[in-house]
């Protein structure tokens, strides 16, 4: 049994935490927030994504986002600033996105997402663990011909993969989901994707860390660490809080990872993505599955009978402000693919913004670092933090506990950048 000391209570370091408890460990959460906190783990679309195995970083991404950063209101935005940090991690973008880099990483992230789900499976059938797990599939919904026959491509390369995935016209599209009326070409659906209440789930694995005897220190940040030659001893915190010792570390403090990590010689470069999203508590039409808007690249959620819509990727650093114009394109697009919902449906409708932390490849960081022993890092999971979260939890557990990993890390290592 270890002291294990988790940097983060996003659904990372929640998951972590878990499975760490479970083996035995006796385990504390350090977070920035306080315990009524609504970040990046709880406003998001709260998909499980298999059918996500092409990463950010991906050919072509570099000329959209170009194309796309002109326009506030694109799917993608990069506020423009003078910033080393932003030129050097846009430059190992730009350096990632090949088709050598999708065709090592696509495999990997096949099996993460597979193994997560499993996960899913496992916890949703404990009791008293209902974060409203529905397995029915999720719809690539596409207004266009040639956005569809790009989709089919895609399609073609999940089955090639082993995710299956069927290709169906407007009228099969419809039926598969009589809940909303829909104006598209066409879709991709992806049966083994499901979706969850993010919120619900965050609540059951803190319940569940609480009735473990996890120790939690809210609105604490790390100011400093405590070293011995490559091993920590102890993070350095605010207030009357002072030292928390521990044999190991786990950094899991999404996009303020980097922040956190100063001083330990680690070069963990990332950008806070930020994304938006607004729920309908009573929407005209409830569809059955999530969807995703392709053109748009807007998610679209049932959690119960509410409907959440959540999209755009901001990249404006650690800032947490809500700007309305980001917002205005989500809310426009509805009518296009939803057309029995109306812009007016959104007044009055409160914006929820999460920073996503966003590696240079588009891959998470993963794995020890060469420059101390005693540390796992786990962050840099940008849109897909929610639909990794239990594996990443898993396989965190399986590095504390000096066993092989389930899934080999080699392409996840946190000094890949270094």
């Amino acid at each position: 049994m270890a002291e294990i000391v988790i940097l983060g209570g996003g659904i990372i370091g929640l998951c972590s935490a878990y499975y760490a408890a479970r083996d035995g460990h006796r385990v504390t959460v350090i977070e920035r927030h306080p315990e009524q906190r609504d970040g990046c783990s709880f406003g998001n679309a709260g998909m499980i994504v298999p059918s996500h195995f092409v990463p950010l970083a991906a050919p072509g991404m570099v000329a959209l986002g170009l194309k796309w950063m002109w326009n506030p209101e694109s799917p993608f935005y990069i506020q423009p600033r003078l910033d080393a940090a932003l030129i050097s991690w846009a430059f190992q973008f730009w350096r990632s996105a090949t088709a050598r880099h999708v065709h090592r990483a696509a495999p990997v992230l096949r099996d993460l997402s597979f193994a997560s789900r499993r996960e899913y499976d496992a916890l949703a059938a404990l009791p008293g663990h209902d974060f409203g797990l529905v397995r029915k599939g999720l719809l690539m919904l596409c207004k266009t011909a040639h956005a569809l026959d790009e989709e089919s491509i895609a399609a073609t390369r999940a089955r090639a993969l082993g995710i299956p995935a069927d290709i169906l016209d407007a009228r099969q599209t419809a039926t598969l989901d009589p809940g909303v009326t829909v104006d598209v070409a066409g879709s991709v659906y992806y049966p083994r994707d499901c979706h969850l209440c993010p919120d619900r789930l965050m609540d059951v694995l803190q319940q569940q860390l609480v009735a473990r005897g996890v120790r939690f220190f809210w609105n604490t940040e790390v100011e400093g660490w405590r070293t011995e030659g490559r091993k920590l001893r102890a993070a350095r915190c605010g207030g009357t809080i002072g030292e928390i010792t521990a044999d190991e570390f786990v950094l899991a403090g999404g996009s303020w990872s980097t922040g956190i990590a100063q001083g330990l010689g680690l070069h963990l470069p990332m950008q806070a993505g930020k994304g938006y999203s607004l729920t309908l508590s009573q929407p005209r039409q409830l569809p059955g599955l999530c969807s995703i808007f392709t053109e748009a690249r807007v998610a679209v959620t049932p959690m119960g009978n509410s409907l959440r819509f959540g999209g755009t990727m901001e990249i404006a650093g650690l800032n947490e402000d809500i700007n309305p114009i980001r917002v205005r394109g989500i809310i426009k697009s509805v009518p296009h693919y939803f057309p029995e919902f109306r812009i007016e449906d959104f007044e009055g409708i409160q914006a929820w913004r999460g920073l996503r932390p966003c590696s240079p490849d588009g891959l998470p960081f993963l794995g020890r670092p060469a420059s101390i022993r005693n540390l796992v890092v786990a962050t840099g999971h940008a849109m897909m933090g929610l639909s990794l979260g239990p594996i990443t939890g898993r396989l965190v557990a399986e590095l504390l506990a000096g066993t092989p990993p389930s899934i080999p890390l080699d392409l996840l290592h946190p000094d890949r950048f270094a």
